[in-house]
């Protein structure tokens, strides 16, 4: 898994690539708790991500009860899209 931090004003856009499962789902939690603790406006550009598994689903439901402020995903795939829909993370991310 590959993840890319850039900020742009108070807006802060993280892009994964690659797959978000559960041996890089503590790479990503430990990234997030670094790095997003005070971010305000979050995106998550999806375009590049390749699998999620539950154990990545865990950690952008933590990711969104933390932050302070708002968290969309963008450029989700058919595929990460599916897993969102079967779990029911479509109804409570925000999904652009």
């Amino acid at each position: 898994m590959n993840i890319t931090k850039n900020v742009n004003g108070d807006s802060t856009i993280v892009c994964l690539s690659g797959r978000l499962d559960t041996s890089t789902a503590p790479e990503f939690e430990a990234f997030v708790n670094d790095n997003l603790a005070d971010v305000s406006n979050l995106t998550l550009d999806c375009k590049e991500l390749e699998y999620i598994s539950s154990a990545g689903l865990r950690v952008l439901l933590g990711m969104q009860k933390k932050l302070k402020g708002a968290m969309k995903l963008t450029n989700v795939g058919e595929l990460i899209m599916e897993v969102f829909e079967m779990t029911g993370f479509a109804d409570i991310l925000t999904i652009e």
